[in-house]
């Protein structure tokens, strides 16, 4: 008679010890905070059922294609229970202490082409993923398969909610994540994971009276202390939006090309912005300095060849132009710069897409100019 083996009772991880060992792993992978949270968002909906009612999406349909799923995050992933919620700062790493005023600025030299901070460098998106890719990998090596997603502004995720409820920060009155040892110059991605683990408490707001926000939105998209119309949003007008830009908004844009900091820049809490700790984020292309008329010669090879690996890359050279055409009209100068506008315009006013031509056309008109 053979002995019998004894039966393999699995063990059950010590969840607690994951957690922290998650964190942990997560500031090893450049993340400055990692937290847990729990995926009930039932408190959201109302407020995302009415953002979308009021059309404040503007064309981002995949906004409203999923509904109420958003908001739920175990419809999108059956089995979620909890959601690992990390942050990842953006700064340059040679970023120093006056770089808000610094951006000001730029704003106010009509001859600058001003990137957002954040798309200057490598695209965050492929960052994130990676490095929430990769703590995914440490969790399944410490317990086993397990069922997870990694998402970074990439599915129908309420990511601000989740990370809010996490403890990451408290959303701010421009409805950004805002953090008292960070501000808010930072990514955020998450992990949808089966695994129960204890969860994080979230923290408290402070902007106070503050509306320093609110103030500086040069297109006046911040209606009111957490509510955004992003069809007034530069970023969304200079990002998102397909078409025109509505010819009432163009001479509010200013010389921004690419994204808006203004809320941000005006924060009292981004004097504590943090960082990055990765070079991914460190400017490329000289884009922190570089000029209207300059970015507008770009030919489309040399667009996609520059803007390799950039954020930026994705809205494609005909709204680069769009952009950079917005830019140069409202750049109101000397006649001799002027006079170097006009040329670049006219350089562009046969383009072939019928998107170029308008708004080279009132760029053009802007300075009196005709094509």
């Amino acid at each position: 008679m053979s002995a019998q083996l004894p039966v393999q009772i699995p063990v059950e991880p010590d969840l607690a010890a994951l957690a922290q060992a998650i964190k942990t792993w997560g500031a090893e992978l450049g993340f400055a905070d990692v937290r847990i949270t729990d995926v009930d968002l039932a408190d959201q909906e109302p407020g995302l059922q009415a953002w979308l009612d009021a059309g404040h999406h503007g064309e981002m349909d995949y906004m409203a294609s999923h509904g109420m799923k958003r908001a739920r995050p175990a419809e999108l992933v059956p089995g979620t229970v909890r959601v690992i919620s990390a942050r990842m700062d953006y700064l340059p790493m040679d970023t120093d202490a006056d770089w808000r005023a610094r951006e000001r600025l730029r704003q106010l030299d009509p001859q600058a082409a001003v990137v957002s901070i954040y798309a200057r460098g490598r695209d965050y998106h492929k960052v994130l993923r990676n490095r929430l890719q990769q703590l995914a990998d440490r969790i399944r090596a410490a317990v086993g398969d397990y069922g997870y997603r990694v998402f970074t502004d990439s599915a129908p995720v309420m990511e601000l909610p989740l990370a809010q409820k996490a403890g990451l920060g408290w959303r701010g009155k421009h409805t950004l994540l805002l953090s008292r040892e960070a501000g808010s110059t930072f990514f955020i991605g998450e992990i949808l994971v089966d695994l129960p683990l204890p969860v994080d408490e979230p923290t408290g707001a402070h902007c106070g009276q503050c509306s320093a926000c609110i103030d500086a939105c040069p297109t006046g998209a911040i209606l009111g202390p957490g509510r955004l119309d992003a069809r007034r949003c530069i970023s969304y007008l200079t990002i998102e939006l397909k078409g025109a830009i509505p010819e009432d908004l163009r001479s509010l844009i200013g010389n921004r090309i690419y994204g808006c900091d203004d809320c941000q820049l005006v924060c009292p809490w981004n004097k504590f912005a943090q960082r990055s700790s990765l070079p991914d984020f460190d400017e490329r292309n000289g884009l922190g300095a570089a000029g209207l008329v300059e970015l507008f010669g770009w030919s489309e090879d040399e667009f996609n060849r520059r803007l390799e690996g950039s954020p930026i890359r994705r809205i494609g050279h005909e709204r680069w132009l769009r952009n950079l055409a917005v830019g140069l009209g409202n750049a109101a100068i000397e006649a001799a710069t002027s006079n170097e506008i006009v040329a670049a315009l006219r350089a562009r006013v046969d383009h072939p897409s019928a998107l170029v031509r308008e708004h080279v056309a009132w760029a053009l008109a802007r300075h009196g100019a005709a094509g």
